[in-house]
């Protein structure tokens, strides 16, 4: 049986809460355990991140570069909630402030995947690239 769409709307509000506060084990007791997390773009953080490990390592690089994230809006029914959220971080030498929607889809009580969208996508890429720049070409071919 489905959850309500107010029993999903908590999944997701409290998820943000946990996010809040930088306990990532909190925020990954909310991942299933096969859970999807779909981050687009082209920049070194964008593809799927399957299984809870691997989602908790994406969300664990997003703090070591400072980003927040703060609720505008959410919508939900009884697979599925949808937040519209602004997303940030002021670090220094890169920085992004724009507007998210994510589309999870919920199931017995824990998020099972997640669909980013951004508004400014080029923003996004070029803020994930500051932060994340690859090495050198000679030191890249080294290993």
């Amino acid at each position: 049986m489905a959850a309500s769409p107010e029993q999903n709307r908590k999944v997701i509000t409290d998820y943000y809460a946990a996010y809040g506060t930088g306990d990532m084990t909190k925020v990954a007791s909310f991942f299933a355990d096969d859970i999807e997390w779909h981050i687009p773009g082209h920049h070194p953080l964008a593809g799927t991140k399957r299984g809870k490990a691997e989602v908790a390592a994406f969300f664990q690089q997003l703090g070591k570069a400072g980003f927040r994230a703060e609720l505008i809006a959410l919508m939900a029914d009884e697979n599925w909630v949808i937040d519209m959220h602004r997303g940030w971080s002021n670090r220094e030498g890169a920085n992004v402030d724009t507007v998210w929607v994510l589309a999870f889809r919920i199931e017995d009580g824990k998020i099972k995947e997640a669909r980013n969208f951004s508004y400014d996508q080029a923003a996004a890429d070029s803020f994930f690239w500051q932060a994340y720049p690859l090495k050198p070409v000679p030191e890249r071919l080294a290993n």
